[in-house]
């Protein structure tokens, strides 16, 4: 994996945004941009943007099979999530000594955690990434590390 030189630190602060009226309906994405950081952009699910897990399992139930079980195989014109955790991989490997933020969809924090933390291709469907929030991924001596359990903020008094 590559990751930060020894002398360098690097923060990442992925923000998942609330979920879109598209999303709600459980639509697969376009692979939506993120400004300044190309590799970070949503995956794309190719012919199936646009159409829910429903309608594309009623016409290709062995596809959508395949793409929960086997992360090389890709949607129709679209990439696979082994693909996807590589582009981003590749990303945050290519990121410059400071902190970055970045607007993402859900399945890029999920391709960011697996690879950051070296996981199994499979966890990238165990990760639960709930919309609205910001994971943090630290890079420093040749290694990532994941920012879990940010306290909240305390609640102020009542008059």
């Amino acid at each position: 994996m590559s990751s930060p030189s020894p002398s360098s630190s690097v923060r990442v602060r992925l923000v998942t945004p609330p979920l879109g009226p598209a999303a709600r309906q459980g639509r697969f994405g376009y692979g939506e941009p993120c400004p300044g950081h190309e590799g970070l952009r949503g995956a794309d699910t190719g012919a199936w943007a646009g159409r829910t897990l429903d309608e594309v399992a009623a016409e290709d139930p062995e596809g959508i099979r395949r793409w929960l079980t086997d992360p090389s195989f890709a949607p129709p014109g679209g990439e696979s999530l082994a693909a996807l955790t590589a582009r981003v991989g590749a990303h945050l490997a290519g990121l410059a000594p400071g902190t970055h933020r970045a607007v993402v969809e859900q399945a890029v924090v999920r391709a960011a955690v697996v690879h950051a933390l070296e996981l199994p291709a499979a966890a990238f469907w165990r990760l639960d990434v709930r919309p609205g929030t910001e994971t943090a991924l630290t890079g420093r001596a040749g290694r990532w590390n994941l920012l879990v359990g940010q306290p909240q903020p305390q609640p102020q008094p009542q008059p």
